[in-house]
């Protein structure tokens, strides 16, 4: 961590073993996460009258970089905290675990998702729509993906008629899978490069 870990006590005698039980939890919080900023945990004894007794809770906070602050929390009434904070600790640090666990995990997804380049895919054009300039082609899962003129390279968008097998970048629209960057492979009836043998015809495709 680059601030060192804080441990806060409120209403609670401060103790060398939950100092050192809660140095052993945090430890293991790096573990799940390299990142962590910072650490602050509060051990402390609340008053709340609408609960019989005094309720003992601990704050795990941590710090991220970016994502700021993730809190775990546990409450309990405890007739001997000197005994019983122990598993209380253990609790709010293993919330703090799962929290650090998803937070890994969706920043993983989302640097591979980023990461990696999208691989071009080849597709038949379905059915085109001139005058307004849009159309539709068909995927080798037969799914229909949406393109529009100023998406073809080259401007061959003029060019293209139902059967013209093409590649394209699939990506995210507002109205879900479209095709960029779309570029003519073959024209129906005109013999393709040695590069684009072995490419197959989406099923369906002659059907609209």
């Amino acid at each position: 961590m680059q601030i060192p870990l804080e441990i806060n006590y409120n209403g609670v005698s401060r103790s060398e073993w939950i100092d050192e039980y809660i140095r052993t939890r945090v430890d293991k919080l790096e573990h799940f996460c390299n990142d962590i900023i910072g650490c602050r945990v509060v051990v402390e004894q609340t008053q709340n009258n609408n609960r019989t007794g005094n309720p003992y809770r601990v704050l795990v906070e941590v710090t991220l970089p970016a994502k700021g602050e993730l809190v775990a929390d546990k409450e309990e009434r405890l007739t001997d905290p000197q005994v019983q904070l122990r598993p209380l600790i253990r609790q709010a640090c293993e919330a703090m675990e799962k929290q650090l666990k998803k937070h890994v995990a969706k920043r993983n997804n989302d640097v591979k998702h980023h990461d990696e380049p999208t691989s071009p895919t080849v597709a038949i054009v379905a059915r085109t729509f001139a005058e307004e300039g849009y159309g539709f082609l068909k995927d080798a899962s037969g799914e229909d993906v949406y393109f529009h003129r100023n998406s073809v390279l080259h401007d061959d968008f003029d060019r293209l008629t139902a059967g013209t097998q093409v590649r394209f970048e699939p990506e995210e629209g507002d109205k879900g899978l479209q095709a960029s960057t779309v570029q003519i492979i073959d024209k129906p009836g005109v013999g393709g490069t040695d590069a684009d043998e072995g490419l197959e015809m989406p099923k369906g495709w002659e059907s609209n």
